[in-house]
């Protein structure tokens, strides 16, 4: 284990957040640390010793824990949920400690608070040893860029300060983290309770002769300054009060500038220079990390909140696709080519997982194979966004290298992740130009090209709706293809099976190939169950709006499976076949269609009269 490194002497900030299994005890040492630091006011500490009379779990000592855990829920359940915030100070440096939780379903707390921390304090308790927590909270916090970590052996005391449960501990993790590429790590053996090794040497363990826990986050060392980086400057904010004032606002994230600095902005790489710089005390001449300010420059460039302004030597990577580590945070997987909305600081744009590429195994840090990624997982992925985007590497810059994936129809958050590199391969591929574009080859044709986006169970008759319907469309003199699930499977798709992920995937091919059937001027007919509506929302974004229609032939369960032409339904009954839309596997029916079929008591030529007729009204044919 290495030792703490010398201190400057300078009362700066350090932030740290407390880890762990549940129960080790971390609001318990967080409560002590504001105590000894005397952080606690007269009043504070007459009502916690009322209330570890009455809601404490310490005996007839102080509860320590009832400091930090603040909501009601916690308190009576004796664990932290919530991310508590705490600032406290010695004479030698200023602290801001986020106490995380240690259940597993709160994860995402817990990746919240080490995305702003420079140094981890991971508990474990003596009694324990490493439980699957520990170690996952350990891989997150060295996918976070913390490179500094605490091992606090806790709840000593209950195991009569015995020296060789510390050193088996010690061993154990320092055999697990080799793999994790922890810089630094010291391990300190306490009892948050008893004071052990709080902020002052134990005489309980005079077989430890390191640092006790406050001397080690008074004098550690964090050696990345992003005042010593590139600058880079994200725009929050056009600031444009009058017509004669265009500034940019944001908070210097790297780096240091000054007036008269060269300047790159991306994505879009055109040049200019810093004409001022404006802060909250008035005009300056220069800025460093941190500083909220805004800037004017010599030039008119086109600059939009979500650019960055960078150092011209030193522009800000640009790319539409990247390789990135994924904490993987809602009940519901990842589902590999399902379009979510990807906040990257103030960008935001659609993007999808197209490769994941392993899922990590907590218990070993091993690489594993998977098409999924479940809750609270980590994985390794590759990742397409439909624009390109200014980014910097996790490493290099967590601001800029941290973003949240966020569910499209629930505004749910439901991954965090950290950028490794951008994809090489993002660079090779440009749009090439075309003399003919889709309104000639459709003015040919004398239609507008569209898709008609047949969805609905199986059996409900979406196949012998289209069919007929292109049959009048034929007659029409009309250009048409009709993509049909059952026939799309024997090629182009023919490798997928019928698993979520698969029909994720399924779908994502489809909605490509319709995009370029209606390039072509085509009116393209698809007749997919398409269950999830998800997907069908990513098909209809990939063309203009009056190009996509959406048609629900809304026929009920017990009419398919009376009909079920092909047996489908009674060996789904059976469990011969799983993930049976409907039966096994959800069908999320459209919620606003724009043609609402309801087939259950009308014959499939009247349907397809009511969807000729829509496309006449809106002059498609």
């Amino acid at each position: 284990m290495a030792e703490v490194q010398a201190g400057t002497g300078d009362k700066g900030l350090l932030r740290f957040l407390t880890c762990g299994s549940v129960d080790d005890g971390k609001s318990t040492l967080i409560g002590h640390l504001l105590y000894d630091c005397n952080e606690v006011s007269e009043d504070g500490l007459s009502l916690l010793e009322t209330q570890s009379k009455t809601v404490g779990r310490a005996g007839e000592a102080l509860d320590y824990s009832l400091l930090v855990d603040g909501l009601l829920a916690e308190r009576e359940q004796g664990i932290t949920i919530d991310v508590a915030y705490r600032y406290f100070s010695t004479p030698r440096r200023k602290f801001i400690v986020a106490d995380t939780p240690g259940h597993e379903q709160y994860t995402r707390n817990m990746a919240t608070g080490a995305s702003n921390s420079d140094v981890a304090v991971l508990l474990v308790d003596a009694r324990k040893g490493l439980a699957i927590q520990t170690k996952r909270h350990s891989k997150i916090v060295s996918l976070m860029g913390i490179r500094h970590l605490v091992l606090a052996v806790n709840k000593m005391d209950l195991v009569d300060y015995d020296q060789q449960v510390f050193l088996d501990i010690e061993r154990d993790y320092a055999e697990f983290a080799q793999k994790l590429g922890t810089s630094i790590i010291q391990a300190i053996p306490l009892s948050a309770l008893a004071g052990d090794n709080i902020s002052a040497p134990s005489p309980t363990m005079p077989w430890y002769d390191g640092p006790t826990l406050l001397s080690y986050l008074e004098t550690v060392t964090i050696r990345d300054d992003p005042q010593n980086k590139a600058f880079r400057l994200p725009v929050q904010l056009v600031n444009r009060p009058n017509l004669n004032f265009r500034g940019f606002s944001g908070c210097l994230s790297a780096g240091n500038m000054a007036v008269g600095d060269k300047v790159r902005v991306g994505p879009s790489g055109e040049l200019s220079a810093i004409a001022s710089i404006l802060t909250p005390d008035g005009e300056a001449e220069c800025a460093s990390s941190g500083d909220a300010v805004t800037v004017t420059l010599q030039d008119e460039v086109d600059i939009s909140r979500g650019n960055v302004i960078a150092a011209a030597d030193d522009p800000v990577p640009v790319s539409d696709q990247f390789a990135a580590h994924i904490i993987w945070m809602h009940q519901k997987p990842l589902l590999p080519g399902r379009q979510l909305q990807l906040r990257l600081g103030a960008q935001s744009v659609n993007a999808s997982i197209t490769e994941l590429k392993y899922v990590i195994n907590y218990e070993d840090n091993s690489h594993i194979a998977g098409k999924t990624l479940n809750f609270n997982e980590t994985g390794y992925c590759n990742l397409a966004l439909d624009q390109v985007v200014a980014f910097d590497t996790f490493e290099n810059n967590s601001d800029m290298g941290g973003f949240i994936l966020v569910d499209k129809l629930t505004n749910e958050t439901v991954g965090a992740g950290m950028i490794a590199f951008g994809l090489r391969r993002a660079d090779n591929v440009h749009w090439q130009a075309m003399d003919v574009d889709k309104q000639s080859r459709a003015a040919i044709k004398n239609q507008k090209p569209c898709i008609l986006w047949f969805t609905g169970l199986s059996g409900s008759g979406k196949s012998t709706v289209a069919n007929l319907l292109e049959k009048k469309l034929l007659a029409r003199g009309s250009h048409t293809y009709l993509l049909d699930g059952d026939n799309v499977r024997h090629g182009l798709n023919h490798d997928l099976g019928f698993t979520d992920e698969d029909r994720v995937e399924n779908i994502r091919r489809v909605s490509e190939v319709s995009k370029l059937m209606v390039d072509a001027g085509l009116i393209v007919m698809v007749s997919f169950i398409s269950p999830f509506r998800s997907e069908r929302r990513m098909a209809r974004q990939m063309v203009e709006t009056h190009e996509f229609i959406e048609v629900f032939v809304d026929t009920p369960l017990e009419i398919c499976e009376a009909r079920d032409v092909k047996g489908l339904y009674k060996k789904a009954r059976a469990g011969e076949i799983k993930n049976f839309t409907g039966i096994d596997s959800p069908y999320e029916p459209p919620e606003e269609a724009d043609i609402h079929l309801h087939a259950g008591d009308r014959s499939p030529e009247e349907l397809a009269e009511e969807v000729f007729a829509v496309l006449e009204e809106q002059n498609i044919v």
